[in-house]
């Protein structure tokens, strides 16, 4: 007779000897919970991989120059009254040009502080230039700066130059435009440049007039 058939006599009463069982797995498991582990992760690395790819960087999109605009006509005359700036109530002029030009009037604004201070400082409070550019020839000029006759001039030349001689050339962010437009070789600290441009920018987005 097989073991697991004899009996045995327990308490005056036959009692069939079982087995043990053992509870078992199939060897299938461990493979299922290592092909989702590894779906997961791949999934994982792809997500990671779209979120560089689409987020904006601080020296890409969140400081390139072109789009629309981030402040109001508004809020522009606002900043050139609080700076007493001659072109004050000129921000109409500002912004429309830059929804033609599709740049953010707010880097025209924060050009405008770093190179005149809003036009009361330097050659601009006779050029009405909003980011004393060089003079070529047979262009109106003063002390080797174009000369416009009116601040709406000046910022549509701004304008055209940043969309026709840099964004058409790739260069779109602050940190590719500037050491161009005004490189360390005529004198200027490139850095601290760009550090006024995006102080300004955030601080005007932030609703800040004054930087």
């Amino acid at each position: 007779m097989m073991y697991s058939q004899r009996l045995r006599r327990r308490g005056g009463r036959k009692v069939k000897r079982s087995r043990r069982r053992y509870r078992t797995y199939s060897r299938r498991g461990p493979w299922l919970l290592s092909d989702w582990l590894i779906l997961a992760l791949a999934a994982l690395l792809v997500a990671i991989l779209l979120w560089l790819a689409l987020e904006p960087r601080e020296e890409g999109g969140r400081y390139a120059v072109v789009g629309q605009p981030s402040v109001s006509a508004d809020f522009i005359d606002q900043v050139l009254s609080a700076y007493g700036s001659p072109a004050a109530g000129k921000g109409k002029a500002l912004y429309a040009d830059g929804l033609a030009y599709r740049i953010d009037p707010v880097y025209a604004l924060a050009f405008f502080l770093e190179e005149s201070r809003f036009g009361t400082a330097g050659v601009a409070r006779v050029t009405h230039s909003l980011g004393n550019i060089r003079a070529l020839a047979g262009q109106a000029s003063y002390a080797g700066y174009r000369r416009y006759a009116t601040w709406e001039e000046g910022f549509t030349d701004w304008y055209r130059l940043i969309a026709e001689e840099y964004v058409a050339r790739g260069l779109v962010t602050v940190d590719q435009i500037v050491p161009v437009y005004a490189p360390a070789a005529d004198g200027n600290d490139v850095a601290a440049y760009v550090r006024t441009v995006k102080l300004a920018v955030d601080s005007w987005r932030a609703g800040k007039v004054l930087v």
